[in-house]
């Protein structure tokens, strides 16, 4: 496992360090010196597990548990001096999502020390083998992706698909559509004059949520990260199209370890195929509009040129495949 190790004390993380090489099964990701650092870096660099102390400067280990589990969810076992004499925090910290504690084998002086720290994490790395990532507590349970890219004609067409379709309640639909940013929280009352879809903007850092259309509203590149969230990211800044579709298909490719479809629609250019291909080598299903329907052939036309969609539908077929696939709201 990769562990990520939030402690304050020198001595105690090069120990813990120590126990985790000499183990040879686990690989330290990092060793974050304040709660503040522990919650970035893993935003940053998720590990599979982080063993976290309870009292560092900043952030303590409970607030830092709970910001975690909120952001960027992984596994967490609290290891600290002494947990018998904190009994208070430890359980703020099991009820803030840690899975469970034992004490700093360093600190304690006692035999067996050592071996009850790796009895610990072995028995998590089996909790945990296999499952998909944690969703944030509170945040409702989204079970598919629907992600969709357009450019030229792209707001025509996206009207007639959620007339057509809207997403059910387990179901998140996010938009990337070409468009200044200037004119973006129009694009999105427009769009919910015109079908019966819930459609709202995306602000940074907002859940995924199901039976409702999130529609990318800035200049900046839109992506998916751990947790479920949508950020905004100004880099690359190079990139012709921003918001670039590629950038967040690749993002969906990467993070989202459930059911999901990526659709190219009308547009010129080739932004979103290599995203498409990307999502399609992931395990995803995807669709590009056919020529017939498109508006401008350019961006579905690469997707199909480089075997990234796996169905080639007119527009109202892709509203058809949505509906009959993944249902209707």
């Amino acid at each position: 496992m990769r562990i990520g190790i939030a402690n304050d004390v020198p001595i105690a993380a090069e120990a813990l360090r120590r126990v985790l090489a000499a183990s040879g099964e686990h690989q330290v990701a990092w060793i974050a010196r304040t709660g503040v650092d522990a919650v970035r870096l893993c935003a940053d660099l998720r590990p599979d597990l982080v063993l976290m102390d309870l009292d560092m400067p900043l952030l303590d280990g409970v607030e830092a548990t709970r910001r975690i589990m909120a952001n960027a969810p992984c596994a967490i076992l609290v290891v600290t001096a002494r947990p018998q004499d904190n009994v208070g925090q430890v359980f703020r910290a099991l009820g803030a999502g840690a899975l469970d504690v034992v004490a700093t084998p360093v600190l304690l002086g006692q035999p067996g020390g050592e071996a009850a720290l790796l009895a610990k994490i072995r028995t998590i790395g089996k909790l945990v083998a296999g499952r998909p990532a944690p969703v944030p507590a509170g945040v409702p349970h989204v079970a598919r992706l629907v992600a969709i890219g357009a450019s030229t004609g792209g707001p025509a067409a996206l009207a007639r698909l959620f007339s057509l379709w809207q997403p059910p309640p387990d179901t998140a639909a996010v938009v990337v559509q070409h468009i200044d940013s200037s004119f973006a929280a129009q694009l999105v009352r427009w769009l919910g004059e015109q079908s019966p879809a819930r459609v709202a903007p995306i602000a940074d850092g907002d859940h995924l949520e199901g039976g409702m259309v999130q529609v990318a509203t800035t200049a900046d590149h839109l992506r998916l990260v751990p947790g479920h969230r949508l950020r905004y990211d100004a880099a690359p800044r190079d990139e012709i199209h921003r918001p670039s579709i590629d950038i967040f298909f690749h993002s969906v490719a990467r993070h989202w370890e459930r059911a999901a479809a990526g659709i190219l629609l009308t547009g010129m250019g080739r932004d979103g195929a290599a995203g498409l291909f990307a999502m399609r080598a992931a395990g995803h299903t995807t669709i590009a509009q056919d020529e017939a329907s498109s508006a401008v052939y350019g961006m579905p036309r690469a997707a199909a040129e480089m075997n990234a969609a796996e169905k080639i539908f007119p527009l109202d077929n892709i509203s058809v495949w949505l509906s009959d696939r993944i249902g209707d709201s």
